[in-house]
Formats: structure tokens, sequence, C-alpha cells
């Protein structure tokens, strides 16, 4: 073989596998926009990656994931979602109704899922739960709808507090939800209701020294989830009864919680990103409604604070610390 034939014909099998790799299809991506911190949904990740994992993607090998973290500064996520829109995500994945409300407004093309605790037609995201319309649809797990059993929960333990605080982020666009169905309930029971507006760590320290009240009402917030342990800490000094929304607060030393399960919300949203991945619209994917709520109570916690759960409590619940 002539020189010149030979390095020819190297030079075009050396290019074989840069041809190869430019004929490989783009792995896709999905955008994770999460108005919370890595640090306290690491169990939810887990869950959506495990969703991932059941449709047959597996992050670094056929499907790759971006997040964007706005760390309970919700005027944040309008400019996070912007970047994901920019990076040109296949599907973005946003939770909660703050990230979710900043995902629609940020594109009208990328499919989008939402992981959301309200009544997203009430909201403004879907027109439709069976057939929801546009490039939105997701998981509703009915968090804000669940004030007035969790205030039910906490008046039959602790029947004669003088008044329940209740917490809520005035920012949180459940909070007016939220604080509707707390009070209707504290109607029916005779509760009485004083609401605290906790936006930032000023209003948290402001609502530590005041008188502290016979028990106390944590509502679903990002922000306030992010301060759980500095809640849990002051509830437990000042000898509160409290009830908060998620498990978390019960397994790191609160009293009791009531809501849904969140970990197989996140891994039904991991399969429905899958999903969209493999062709699906989000119109044809309807909202999701979570059906599986749990009572967690801490038996430790009642015991260091005086208290009695009574039989009826212990039946209903779900899980019991001792």
């Amino acid at each position: 073989m002539r020189r010149r034939e030979f390095i020819t014909l190297f030079g075009a099998a050396a290019a074989w596998p840069l041809a190869a790799r430019a004929q490989q299809p783009t792995m896709p991506v999905i955008g994770f926009l999460h108005q919370g911190t890595p640090e306290t949904n690491k169990d939810s990740i887990a869950a959506f990656r495990q969703g991932l994992r059941q449709s047959g993607y597996l992050e670094g090998q056929n499907v790759t994931l971006e997040f964007r973290w706005a760390e309970a500064r919700y005027d944040r996520l309008p400019a996070l979602a912007g970047d994901l829109v920019r990076r040109r995500v296949d599907v973005m994945v946003a939770t909660y109704l703050p990230a979710a409300l900043a995902a629609k407004s940020a594109t009208d093309a990328i499919p989008t899922v939402f992981v959301i605790g309200s009544d997203p037609i009430v909201t403004g995201l879907v027109s439709s739960l069976n057939r929801p319309t546009g490039n939105v649809t997701g998981i509703m797990i009915l968090h804000a709808t669940l004030g007035a059993k969790r205030l039910e929960l906490l008046h039959e333990l602790v029947p004669a507090a003088d008044f329940t605080a209740l917490l809520v982020n005035p920012l949180n666009r459940n909070a007016e939800i939220i604080i509707k169905d707390v009070q209707a309930a504290a109607l029916t029971l005779s509760q009485k209701i004083q609401i605290f507006n906790l936006s930032n760590d000023h209003d948290l320290e402001t609502f530590f020294t005041r008188p502290a009240p016979g028990a106390l009402l944590v509502s679903p917030d990002t922000f306030l989830q992010s301060r759980r342990h500095r809640l849990i800490a002051w509830a437990t000094r000042q000898g509160v009864p409290a009830m908060y929304y998620e498990r978390e607060y019960v397994a790191a030393g609160g009293l009791m919680s009531y809501g849904p399960i969140e970990k197989d919300s996140f891994r039904l949203a991991g399969i429905y990103a899958a999903r969209i991945l493999k062709g699906e619209k989000p119109a044809s994917l309807p909202v999701i409604q979570s059906t599986k709520f749990e009572l967690v109570i801490n038996l430790a916690v009642a015991k260091a604070l005086g208290l009695d759960v009574p039989t009826k409590l212990l039946a209903l619940a779900d899980e019991v610390i001792e």
C-alpha cells in the first residue's frame, strides 16, 4: 500500500468515532424548579428519581437533571424559571405553587409538571383536572385544604387551650385559603385562633418574643419548613403542643403532624416527567389528586409536655414514635 493511501485510510478511521458521537441523540434534560433548599428536600428528590427510574430513566445515563433552588426566596423564582427556559430543558418540574406559577408565566411551550398543595383550577394553573389544556399538568397534594382537619386533631389533644396560634407566610399564595379553612373550623370547635404572618427571620424572632399560645398550628410553607428546627426547639422550650403538616417535623422532635405522604407525590411527578419525555403531552395526562395521608404522633414529646394522648388519636395514628 502506498504511503498516501495509508494516511488517507488512517485519517478516515480516526474520524469514525467522532462521526458516531455526533450522530448520538442528545440526552434529554429535566429542569427542576424548587422554592426550597436541597438540604430540606432530600427525600422528595430521592422519590422523584425513583419515579424516573421506574420509568426507565437514570440520571447521568439517559437523562440529565438541572436543579434551580430559590431557598425560600419566592422573588427569585421568575428569574430561575427563565434560566431553565433559556437552557431549553425538555420538561420542567415545579414545586410548589409559587414555583409552578413562575414556570407557567415563563413558558407556554415547555411541558411542565407541578407538585402543589392547592387546587390548580382555582390558582389558574389548569382549566380542568381530567383534561388540562396547554403545557401544564401535575400532582395535587391538597396541603392547603387540610387546615381544618389539623386543627380538629390538635383540639382533640388539647381541648382546653386558651388559643391556638396559626403560623402562615403571607407571601405564599395558599395563605388566604389556609386561613379561611382554619377559621371556619375554629368556629365549629369554639376555638380561638390568632394568626401570625411570618415571611422572614425578623418576623420569626418577633413571634418568639410574644407570650406563648396554648397550642400551635404550623401551615405548609417553604420558609417555615426551612426554619422547622427553630420552631420545634421553641415549642419544646415553651411547652407548647404543636401540629405540623409533614412527618419530618415529628421525626425531628415535633409533637404531631397530619398531611399527605409527599414522597409518593414526587415519585408520581417523576413518572409523569418520564411519560412526557417518551412523547405524551401534558394535556393527555390528568392532574393526579393525592389520596395517601398520614397522622404521626411522637409519644416521647407528648410525655415531655405532660400530655395524655387520647386512645382515639392513637387508634387513628398511622405512625407512633416512641
